[in-house]
């Protein structure tokens, strides 16, 4: 594999920095390729603005269009640029983080927002159908991702009938609106629950855990997303035909495997 793991911890010395220490380690020590992009260590910018993509200050700023625009003439800033040239080389995409307050801390968010642009993530048609390519069959295509995630939640509280909410519904954004609507599989993710109150013992164990989840991942079967162009949605409305998973509603219904 040639894996690109993208981190977002302030901390290097946290139970995030030394499990993708060895995450990195154990992949590099079975012959893969590793590039490691360490947000706050980059200092990365999170911040979306007109100097990303050179654009005259008179000017009203539409994001989309101006990231597209930049990115064909080669005026995207050189940071953005960097970071494209990594997930086009990777085919796996590591994202850990720690789950604060339901979601991915904001360094992170802007680099999706900064990274993935239009034209690059987005953007493409089919040139036979002319069908939008999203949603299982965007420019990422046949890369998967995925998410190694922290929590101070305990165990089972993450789950689907726990307070916090069943984890997969939490990374739905991630793992549906970001990763499958650019074409990249996403596999399962793995949790670290009760992350403030690790042990050796605990962490020895998790990091054992981690390992083996990651030399598993070319042969681990993806989330089972339905792809948009497919006969399961109204190809007009982009709706889940009524007669799918006709008793449910949110997350679940864009699962193949949701109940008929």
């Amino acid at each position: 594999m040639k894996v690109l793991w993208l981190a977002a911890h302030p901390e290097e010395r946290s139970l995030n920095g030394s499990l993708k220490d060895e995450g990195v380690r154990a992949l590099r020590e079975h012959g893969h390729e590793v590039q490691v992009s360490d947000l706050y260590a980059m200092k990365w910018n999170p911040v979306v603005d007109a100097d990303d993509f050179d654009h005259p200050s008179e000017e009203r700023l539409h994001i989309s269009n101006a990231a597209e625009r930049a990115l064909s003439n080669g005026t995207l800033s050189p940071d953005i640029r960097a970071e494209q040239e990594k997930v086009l080389w990777a085919d796996t995409l590591i994202v850990q983080f720690p789950l604060w307050w339901y979601g991915m801390p904001a360094i992170l968010k802007g680099w999706f927002d900064r990274v993935f642009v239009k034209g690059f993530a987005y953007g493409f048609s089919d040139p036979d159908t002319g069908a939008t390519l999203r949603y299982g069959d965007g420019p990422l295509t046949g890369k998967r991702a995925m998410i190694v995630v922290t929590a101070g939640a305990r165990p089972g509280t993450l789950g689907p009938r726990g307070v916090n909410g069943d984890l997969n519904d939490l990374l739905f954004p991630l793992h549906h609106g970001t990763f499958w609507y650019t074409g990249m599989s996403a596999v399962p993710p793995f949790l670290v629950s009760s992350a403030d109150r690790t042990t050796p013992a605990a962490f020895e164990d998790t990091a054992a855990q981690l390992r083996t989840r990651l030399l598993e991942l070319p042969t681990t079967p993806p989330l089972p997303f339905r792809r948009q162009n497919s006969p399961d949605y109204d190809p007009e409305t982009l709706t889940l035909h009524p007669d799918l998973a006709p008793n449910l509603t949110g997350p679940a219904i864009h699962y193949t495997d949701a109940p008929r």
